[in-house]
């Protein structure tokens, strides 16, 4: 059994004596490290054709964090993690490149939790994974997860500024039902609520939902290469809000405009986005 794989399980085993958002809740200070390694190439493959990056080039931007996947569930099932790790879900991503990295780079991956915040639907965590080369800092990624529970929170007022405009449509994506387990095998990212009707209508979902992962390296994966979406440079960073769940199978639309871009479906935008180029 792989250590990701222990990990899972130790998640499910802690996760029901886990009482999240309970007052007082600290994050553990302890780092998890991956010292400098090769990237296994067979694993990249899968990978990039499941989200549509070229399997040749740099690495695509969302890579370390794939990598770094397996220490933050490492600490997000430790024991004094205060989150119940199953049925957390994705909430927004800030990724920064400060150099373009490559598929021979052997990288020094490090992954620590960086606050708790409260959420009108929960608690919200924050985790840090850094790659360094030679020492230096080369990429960076900051995520939120949320826990959900009752927090009496009312809904905040609608916002009466008005909504910017939606970016152009440039492509429909028609997703599969096994997209998550797809994902999951490629990514190690085998969350129940990606997998299969049953385990995701265990923590509130009425089907099982994408991963906000693959969702926003596929629409990098468009930026980059897809037809009529290419920019001048190639990304340096990414913001992406992940508004509402993506119910697998479904279609959505792939708009984008400049810096910005969305996912949306018939009736709601699941992701909204903004990257930086280079030049």
């Amino acid at each position: 059994m792989t250590g990701l794989s222990l990990s899972l399980v130790r998640g499910a085993v802690t996760s029901p004596f886990k009482r999240a958002g309970r007052p007082g809740a600290t994050l553990p200070p302890a780092r998890e490290v991956i010292p400098h390694g090769r990237i296994a190439p067979g694993p990249l493959a899968a990978y990039s054709r499941i989200c549509g990056f070229a399997e040749s080039g740099p690495l695509p931007l969302t890579y370390p964090h794939v990598l770094g996947f397996p220490l933050a569930m490492r600490l997000m099932t430790g024991r004094d993690f205060p989150l119940p790790v199953l049925g957390l879900v994705h909430t927004w991503i800030e990724i920064t490149a400060h150099r373009v990295l490559q598929p021979t780079d052997q990288l020094e991956l490090t992954v620590y939790a960086d606050g708790l915040t409260p959420h009108r639907r929960g608690t919200e965590v924050t985790m840090v994974t850094e790659a360094r080369l030679a020492g230096a800092l080369a990429w960076e990624s900051r995520s939120g997860y949320l826990s959900r529970h009752a927090t009496g929170a009312e809904a905040p007022p609608p916002s009466s500024q008005a909504s910017p405009p939606e970016p152009p449509a440039v492509a429909e994506w028609q997703l599969p039902a096994d997209l998550g387990r797809r994902y999951g095998a490629a990514s190690g990212d085998r969350n129940p609520i990606h997998l299969h009707p049953v385990t995701a209508r265990l923590f509130g979902f009425p089907r099982h939902i994408a991963h906000g992962m693959w969702t926003v390296a596929r629409c990098l994966a468009e930026a980059e290469g897809g037809s009529g979406s290419r920019g001048p440079g190639r990304i340096r960073s990414v913001r992406a809000d992940f508004k509402a769940p993506v119910l697998l199978p479904s279609t959505v639309t792939y708009a984008a405009d400049g810096t910005a871009f969305q996912v949306r479906g018939a009736s709601r935008v699941h992701l909204t986005g903004t990257v930086v180029r280079e030049g």
